[in-house]
């Protein structure tokens, strides 16, 4: 059975929605999110929990006007995921098809939603679904991770990231060749990556030791160059880094 995610910003509509979808017998569960910011949070928490983890979402039914970011928006942000869940659009407006399925949509329903139209989209999306070729689930390489660039699955090499930026729930690998923005919270890769010689120095900043060509101290901070980067050090973090450096100069 398919697991749903309902958004829309208007509240009769989000429950009338909900209501018809969990009278479908092919809808094993259904959530609802009142704006598209919230429908990426419970999203993104269904993606930390693995394929086929209990939080996993197989469709969305999304609205299209809704305050920040729309339902189009958000469904092009949605196919830069490497498992993106179906989208199904329920809107008011008509003249949206086109750029729905350019955005690959399984079906448009249009508003006040009958209950015979929604449940071929059901049909259309548990079709899909079931249609879907497989994805081998492997074991996390250590050596490398994965980035999404254009629709396609790069693994770059631990070893060629030299430092990593924080950007909100995600982070910035810079490596000499570009950098790749992935769905990682900062902190879950300095928890990852502290034995393979990552070290945070910055709330922002988590950084390669191999690739730290020279500390430098200038009127009381303390900064790192990577490269043609420099990059501060939080007060902090001043203490551990030298340690570690030191640690690693003498070998003790």
């Amino acid at each position: 059975m398919l697991r749903a995610l309902a958004v829309d910003d208007e509240r009769p509509s989000l429950e009338e929605l909900l209501y018809l979808l969990h009278a479908d017998p092919r809808i094993g569960s259904v959530e609802g999110a009142g704006d598209a910011t919230e429908a990426l949070r419970r999203i993104n928490r269904a993606l930390e929990s693995g394929p086929g983890g209990p939080d996993a979402i197989d469709v969305v039914f999304l609205d299209i006007h809704m305050p920040g970011l729309d339902g189009l928006e958000m469904a092009r942000l949605l196919t830069g995921l490497a498992e993106p869940p179906l989208v199904v659009f329920v809107t008011a407006h008509e003249g949206f098809a086109v750029h729905a399925f350019d955005l690959k949509a399984v079906d448009y329903v249009l508003k006040p939603v009958r209950r015979e139209r929604l449940a071929e989209a059901v049909r259309r999306a548990e079709q899909q679904r079931r249609t879907a070729p497989l994805i081998p689930v492997h074991e996390p390489d250590p050596d490398h991770i994965p980035v999404e660039l254009g629709g396609v699955t790069r693994f770059v090499p631990v070893e060629h990231i030299t430092h990593v930026e924080a950007q909100g729930d995600y982070a910035r690998l810079h490596t000499a060749q570009g950098s790749h923005l992935v769905r990682i919270p900062l902190s879950s890769l300095e928890e990852r990556w502290r034995g393979r010689g990552f070290l945070r120095i910055h709330r922002r900043h988590l950084v390669a030791l191999r690739h730290i060509d020279e500390l430098r101290l200038d009127a009381g901070t303390v900064s790192v160059l990577v490269g043609s980067v420099e990059l501060q050090v939080s007060r902090r973090h001043v203490r551990e880094l030298r340690e570690v450096l030191t640690r690693r100069t003498t070998g003790r």
